[in-house]
């Protein structure tokens, strides 16, 4: 049994630095925050711009608004949305804060208010609706919804409504009632539907809530799936008529909770458990399928064939595995940099078997496939390539082919580092290759970013053209497209 505080990405039992804002790669270089929310037009291109782009990007991450006592870890910063507005071959640059709760209150402070994820909460105003004490950022996802953009946070906290314009925070977005612990970082939106689909846990919770917000913003569905015990899953998939969720082997330390601590230990004497549930079931229709011991961040997509259901993952093997590089964060440097493969489960319904298999051996991670035929069948997803730094730093994209076990790839170059880069369908768009790839790059050597895009069916050939941005876009997490038919119909 193996033990880390917060998570399996968030060590606690770390050295303390002299001076953490110097030591901390996680505050330097391409991931120091930019203060500055800018509105560019009439940038410089290098190349030309598809005129039938037409859409915008928009990225998440961590960017904090104050400096913070203690250990800073990648989580604690303040969400900011960085954007890219694509019109008939011209491109409008933004970005802006996440206006959380928890950013107002220190905006009016004029200082910070929490510590972060590695130190003690118990001064912390308030935290996230799960008695932590830990600030609720919104700084990991972008989920596009009825005619905004949900900001989210990785360990289940409230979804913040975006205008995907003008990136101004419309409000939080309580579904249940209640401001906070209502959704993962991972929600999925079935675009053949409307649907949104979701779940909660938490540190005391033997059970996931599982929910469905419908095409008109109301909350639809609700139903509690049973757990052994309190567990950390991170994202979940859909199908037409089921949404599958996981327990898996990263369970709550008791007696840490009982001294007022959040600590996860990965046990390896458990197995993985999935629970496929009809969509709009209640708990007691889950049927529960066992595999391999694992932890998965991300899923890239789930369908249906016959009486089975085939899930693509990111699978990681070891979430707690040890790190190579010799600093003095060394160990949430090792769990910050993932080291995971391209994996597929199949569960048969008929007889509730479960087999499973790599697709791949890259470590590749951030997956995304065509968004309109989310939760149906795909033969492409698009992923990032993980580098070998101490940081989580994503060096080329990669398309993976998995009809014949194939990749395409594009590698951005010495000192160059990219983010997630969702398919981008061109006006008229037929295929899952019919499209673009937009994505931020930061070159640490100018120190500055941009913003590159690639034409989908020819990765490899590189960008067909390049933004050059005056400040760079901080590393971060997750990002979306919104296509330009959903902007015109605001939903």
């Amino acid at each position: 049994m193996t033990s880390s505080n917060l998570e399996a990405s968030v060590p606690v039992a770390v050295a303390r630095t002299a001076d953490p804002s110097v030591q901390n790669p996680y505050l330097l270089g391409v991931f120091a925050p930019v203060r500055e929310e800018l509105t560019l037009d009439d940038l410089p291109v290098i190349g030309e711009i598809p005129a039938d782009l037409n859409g915008v990007y928009l990225r998440n991450g961590p960017n904090r608004q104050f400096d913070a006592p203690g250990r800073y870890h990648m989580f604690d910063g303040d969400g900011m949305i960085h954007a890219a507005h694509f019109e008939n071959g011209k491109v409008r640059y933004r970005n802006r804060y996440v206006r959380t709760r928890a950013f107002a209150q220190e905006s009016e402070a004029g200082r910070a208010l929490w510590t972060g994820l590695m130190e003690n909460p118990k001064d912390n105003p308030w935290g996230n609706g799960h008695g932590l004490g830990i600030k609720d950022a919104a700084n990991t996802d972008v989920i596009y919804h009825r005619g905004q953009v949900l900001a989210t946070w990785y360990l289940c906290g409230t979804p913040y409504g975006i205008d995907p314009l003008s990136l101004e925070t419309i409000g939080a977005q309580d579904f249940l009632g209640t401001f906070a612990g209502d959704m993962m970082a991972h929600p999925k939106v079935d675009e053949a539907t409307g649907e949104l689909l979701w779940f909660d846990y938490g540190p005391d919770m033997d059970y996931l809530r599982y929910g469905i917000i419908g095409a008109d913003g109301t909350q639809t569905h609700l139903a509690h799936i049973d757990l052994p015990g309190p567990r950390l899953p991170h994202d979940m998939a859909i199908t037409p008529n089921y949404s599958i969720l996981m327990d898996l082997p990263l369970v709550q330390d008791h007696e840490a909770r009982k001294a007022g601590k959040y600590r996860i230990y990965y046990d390896r004497e458990l197995v993985s458990r999935f629970a496929v549930i009809p969509r709009h079931g209640a708990g007691d229709q889950v049927r529960w399928f066992e595999a391999k011991p694992c932890y998965i961040y991300h899923v890239v997509n789930s369908w249906e064939e016959g009486d089975e259901i085939v899930m693509d993952v990111c699978r990681v093997k070891n979430p707690q595995h040890q790190s190579t590089f010799d600093h003095p964060l060394a160990s949430m440097l090792a769990y910050m940099r993932l080291d995971a493969q391209l994996y597929r489960y199949r569960f048969d319904l008929r007889t509730g078997a479960t087999s499973e298999h790599a697709l791949d051996e890259a470590n590749i991670e951030f997956p995304s496939v065509d968004s309109r035929i989310m939760g149906r069948p795909h033969r492409y997803s698009y992923n990032m390539s993980l580098a070998h730094e101490p940081t989580l730093l994503f060096d080329g994209l990669v398309r993976f082919d998995s009809s014949t076990g194939t990749k395409e790839e594009h590698k951005f170059g010495p000192g160059r580092w990219g983010s997630e880069a969702p398919f981008a369908p061109r006006d008229g768009s037929t295929g899952e290759t019919d499209g673009y790839l937009v994505c931020f790059v930061n070159d640490e050597t100018e120190d500055r970013g941009e913003i590159d895009i690639f034409d989908a069916a020819d990765v490899a050939a590189g960008p067909l053209a390049r933004v050059l941005l005056p400040q760079r876009v901080p590393s971060g997490f997750h990002a979306t497209w919104v296509r330009g038919d959903q902007l015109a119909q605001g939903g």
